[in-house]
């Protein structure tokens, strides 16, 4: 005969099962929240496939890719599109993209495809490509802008042709496992999914024809899969502090020459250049000045001048990375008094409401041909601007870090901040000064206390 469970010890089994069952829960909801960005509530890439012809043993198919992310976007080397066919499908031939690779097409003896694979990627073609092999948003190397910075050059497409695939709405079968490189991992695609086949409207706009079949992918961001360690750091500092509040030490890594050889590189090492242009380095993979936080780039905050009305900030975006010339770049930072923005002086401003009424978040970016591309580490690796605000009595303020951003973002990655505690503090509120002032005081009771004690 099983010997009964004390009934003491069922409400701390039946706790901690609940718990248990709460962990794993919040567990999976922070997995699917991961690609989450508050500031951007709807971004993603919407890559759209329109079936717009049939041929004799497939169709022809215009692909595109939709950036709806308002500051996130694809630079070069560009973006890598995959999928793995749902049946023996292979693509005869393509306009304004190419397959990364053919595959094994010996069975094949007249007409060679252009690609065999059964999961084939791939990428746009480059700028000046000859106009016959072009279509329409083709041809940028793969670079896509955001859309708020320029939605004119936020899509690309392609067209192919697919053989094996059949010939009618009930025999094509969508394509499975879509990925997108850009160029790195960071983007997780859906299914696809079948839409209502889109229209396309005439020059003169007096016909429209549409897709014989249209399926859409839906892909988003997540930070942590793109990169385990942040990418960007944010520093403070202010008129009325001469504390200048570095970015936190190690805040994109703790690599350094002595426990990992190569993993950055001083200023003024006469090696430089070699290490620079080592031809068996991954370009992809940062290379950046040593420093305390080891970040390939700074954004530098500083609060200038203080006037009767106004209030003036200056923004430093400083690179430290040796392998990259950022180009089209962005910055997009969070403070309460942007909707009192009055003037900003050599960048691009926009700004971003993901809150609907409240305006507190701005997209800077650099001005064409002046400042939007950030040179690679060196004297010349810096961009910067001054805003100028209105103030607001009922909410302007200097105390308690009022002045700084609340989050900042350089090309879609959240920065990492100083912890608040950290922040330049007005002289009259400083914790530190205020600790110095009360020092005599508490020595003079203590004292007092000691003299009462021993006359007692």
């Amino acid at each position: 005969m099983a010997t009964p469970r004390p009934a003491a010890l069922l409400p701390v089994c039946f706790a901690s099962s609940v718990a248990l069952l709460l962990v794993v829960a919040f567990s999976s909801l922070m997995r699917s929240s991961d690609a989450y960005d508050p500031l951007d509530p709807n971004g993603n890439i919407t890559i759209k496939w329109d079936v717009i012809q049939w041929t004799s043993d497939g169709y022809v198919a215009v692909v595109s890719l939709y950036n709806y992310q308002q500051y996130r976007h694809i630079q070069a080397p560009g973006w890598k599109l995959g999928w793995v066919w749902a049946k023996k499908e292979i693509i005869w031939a393509m306009t304004g993209g190419q397959a990364t690779e053919q595959g094994d097409c010996s069975k094949f003896k007249a007409n060679i495809p252009h690609c065999c694979r059964k999961d084939p990627e791939v990428v746009d073609l480059l700028p000046g490509t000859p106009y016959n092999m072009q279509i329409a948003n083709c041809c940028k190397g793969g670079v896509l802008t955001s859309w708020a910075q320029d939605p004119n050059n936020a899509v690309a497409s392609f067209q192919v042709s697919v053989g094996q695939a059949g010939t009618t709405n009930r025999t094509v079968k969508v394509p499975k496992n879509f990925t997108l490189k850009a160029p790195g991992p960071g983007y997780t695609c859906g299914t696809a999914k079948l839409v209502k086949p889109t229209k396309f409207i005439s020059q003169d706009g007096r016909r429209s024809t549409q897709a014989h079949m249209t399926w859409n992918v839906t892909c988003t961001y997540s930070q942590f899969l793109a990169q385990r360690s942040p990418s960007c750091c944010v520093s403070l500092s202010s008129f009325y502090n001469d504390t200048i509040v570095n970015c936190p030490t190690c805040s994109c890594g703790c690599q350094n020459n002595s426990t990992a050889p190569g993993s950055c590189v001083e200023g003024n090492s006469p090696y430089l250049a070699s290490v620079v242009n080592d031809p068996n380095q991954n370009s992809l993979a940062p290379l950046v000045q040593c420093t305390s936080h080891m970040c390939p780039i700074r954004v530098h905050w500083h609060v200038k001048v203080n006037y009767k009305e106004y209030w003036r900030v200056k923004i430093t975006v400083t690179n430290f990375n040796y392998r990259m010339n950022y180009s089209q770049w962005n910055l997009v930072a969070q403070h309460p008094n942007f909707d009192n923005l009055t003037t900003i002086f050599s960048f691009n401003y926009k700004p971003l409401n993901p809150y609907g009424v409240i305006n507190d978040t701005a997209m800077l970016w650099g001005i064409k041909y002046y400042n939007d591309l950030l040179m690679t580490a060196g004297p010349d690796g810096n961009v910067q601007s001054e805003l100028l605000f209105r103030k607001e009595p009922s909410t302007f303020t200097f105390q308690k870090g009022w002045a700084f951003p609340r989050r900042v973002y350089f090309n879609g990655d959240n920065c990492v901040m100083p912890p608040p505690d950290a922040y330049p503090w007005l002289p009259n509120a400083s914790p530190r000064l205020s600790a110095s002032l009360l020092l005599p005081v508490v020595a003079a009771l203590l004292a007092f206390a000691i003299l009462l004690m021993t006359h007692a």
